[in-house]
């Protein structure tokens, strides 16, 4: 009609970009093939990654359409190509919305496809034709809605693959073979597309970034640090060029610059192509001798101990402006609490710069077993066929009871649903009851519960609990994320901090897992809340707390029981995981 006209947004497709999510769409992606081919499989996957990735997207499916928009439209040739007709100019809204489109439709007719790349293309969006290609008696394997028995036995008509023929692409921007390639080697091979034409940033879906030398690299950066002026760090120091090094920081890629600093002290996140979830400053301090010998050195050698552990490239030095940082990240500037003298009495400098870390960091304290990388991690839980992964802390009384009420119901007799146990180094607790202790007693407890032990991994990490804050619980539940965990249990994880001073707890104990319930950059895993567990004096057992039945054991209890050789109520903890706790703790005392 001629009375009809064509009005411009107000808002700039820029600034819709900014509003859906982390990373702005503007793209689509057309997944056409045959009937039980895998596109809504696909496009349902790939929505899902994307999205928790903090890419918003949304995945238009052929038979949901059909149900609403298109309802009103049969198989016909005609009804096919306005079928496809109105699907395009509906995704080229939701693509110019700023979000990832992703269409799955048999669309069967090349005329039909070229129509809505032509639509896309001439209002200025990225189309890409995906082609999922899998043979006909494959397709016909899958066929769970009995489509092509019905075809074949003349039931249906004009059923595309039997008595209408599907129109194969010529020149698709990428073909997906699904009966040769996994569901996530397919979804990685779009990904990939999108990262090469820069559609997609790969900042924002990288999975882990480790940041040790590679293998044919390593003799000549060996060789080069030996040549470097040194920096001698800390043990601490040493223990975060682990985390870094091993990719739980990801996409962190070396000690924060200024601005990386700037962002996470503030903001609790990175601004890199999208918002990631960091929350706690990971610095390497300097005294101001040093900063004055290595000011102008393109590259520097990290050694402790006087062996050379690391090269830090392009370093940049800035003010180490300690007593904002500990009011900042602390809360508080008591020089009493441990981890504020530790800053107070280091370097008034902080270098930041990118790392090749000569070797993978080792303790030699019979627990580097139980480091495993984010990687190693993954391949183990592919491995065991996980297909859920929670997290809990292996010295939580209530443990064994959060596991126990596990819902494995969900996963198929094939899956299995993963537990890590995962134990720690740091200030807060006596090395949260030892991690060696805790080797030892998860092998121990482990088979009593009715969770196997082959569905349980215990892990060490290095500075896990290192004093509670509430944006300590993020890096917590950062760091499984970036492991693999799809589940984290968060409860009154600030709990038990006294203020040096006052004795007082220093943080409100259920702040930690509102703030985690709020936070940005955590969108592939899902936060439940804690149960109260305590000892059932009824059941003799560890259970689900009721008042009138339960007696309250907490951490603190728990390890003074066992400094004093008493015993725990009957099933409050396997006998032999108990004495391996007796045993470490009256050690200390010794």
């Amino acid at each position: 009609s001629t009375n009809v006209v064509y009005l411009a947004h107000h808002a700039s497709r820029y600034k819709r970009g900014q509003v859906p999510g982390t990373t702005a769409g503007f793209r689509r992606m057309w997944l056409g093939g045959l009937s039980g081919a895998g596109k809504t499989t696909i496009g349902f996957a790939l929505e899902e990654f994307l999205v928790s990735h903090g890419i918003p997207c949304y995945s238009l499916d052929g038979d949901n359409v059909r149900h609403g928009l298109n309802k009103n439209l049969g198989f016909s040739a005609a009804d096919r190509e306005e079928n496809i007709r109105r699907i395009a100019e509906v995704a080229r809204l939701f693509a110019d919305a700023g979000l990832v489109c992703i269409t799955s439709f048999i669309s069967p007719f090349s005329k039909d496809r070229q129509n809505a790349r032509r639509i896309h293309e001439a209002a200025g969006l990225p189309f890409f034709e995906i082609f999922v290609d899998a043979p006909l008696n494959i397709c016909e394997s899958r066929d769970v809605k009995g489509l092509y028995k019905k075809a074949r036995a003349g039931e249906i008509k004009g059923f595309t693959g039997i008595d209408s023929e599907y129109e194969k692409p010529e020149s698709p921007e990428l073909v997906l073979k699904t009966n040769l390639s996994s569901v996530s080697e397919c979804i990685q091979q779009v990904v990939e597309l999108l990262q090469a034409q820069n559609i997609v940033p790969r900042s924002s879906v990288q999975d882990v970034l480790e940041l040790f030398v590679p293998e044919n690299e390593l003799d000549r950066v060996r060789a080069e640090a030996e040549t470097l002026p040194c920096l001698e760090i800390t043990e601490l120091d040493l223990q975060w060029l682990q985390v870094l090094s091993e990719g739980w920081a990801t996409p962190l890629t070396g000690f924060m610059r200024e601005a990386e600093y700037l962002q996470v002290i503030h903001f609790d996140t990175l601004h890199n192509d999208g918002v990631v979830n960091l929350s706690v400053p990971i610095v390497l301090p300097v005294r101001t001798e040093d900063k004055e010998r290595l000011g102008g050195c393109a590259a520097l050698a990290l050694c402790r101990a006087g062996r050379r552990v690391a090269v830090l490239r392009r370093p940049e030095f800035y003010e180490h402006r300690k007593e904002e940082r500990c009011a900042r990240v602390w809360g508080t500037t008591c020089a009493r609490h441990p981890h504020i003298k530790m800053v107070m009495e280091s370097g008034d400098w902080l270098v930041g710069g990118d790392l090749q870390v000569l070797e993978r960091i080792k303790w030699n304290d019979g627990l580097d077993q139980y480091r495993l990388t984010p990687r190693a991690l993954k391949q183990k839980f592919r491995e065991m066929n996980a297909a859920a992964l929670g997290a809990a802390k292996a010295e939580s009384p209530g443990a064994e009871s959060l596991q126990e009420s596990s819902p494995r119901g969900q996963l198929s007799n094939a899956q299995q649903e993963l537990k890590e146990l995962w134990g720690a180094r740091g200030w807060g607790q006596a090395l949260l009851s030892g991690a060696q202790g805790q080797a030892k007693g998860h092998r121990v407890a482990g088979r009593r519960l009715d969770l196997p032990l082959r569905r349980k991994l215990f892990v060490v990490r290095v500075l896990e609990a290192w004093s509670r804050l509430p944006r300590e619980v993020q890096w917590h539940c950062r760091a499984r994320m970036v492991a693999g965990a799809n589940f984290y249990i968060v409860g009154r994880d600030p709990a038990g901090m006294p203020h040096p001073d006052t004795q007082k707890d220093l943080y409100e104990p259920t702040q930690g897992g509102k703030v985690l319930s709020m936070a940005p950059g955590l969108t592939s895993v899902e936060i439940i809340p804690f149960r109260v567990a305590a000892y059932n004096k009824e059941k003799r057992a560890m259970d689900f707390y009721e008042h009138e039945d339960f007696d309250f054991i907490s951490g603190t209890r728990m390890r003074k029981l066992a400094r004093e050789g008493a015993d725990p109520p009957e099933g409050f903890m396997a006998p032999k995981a108990w004495k391996v706790l007796t045993e470490y703790y009256q050690s200390l005392e010794k």
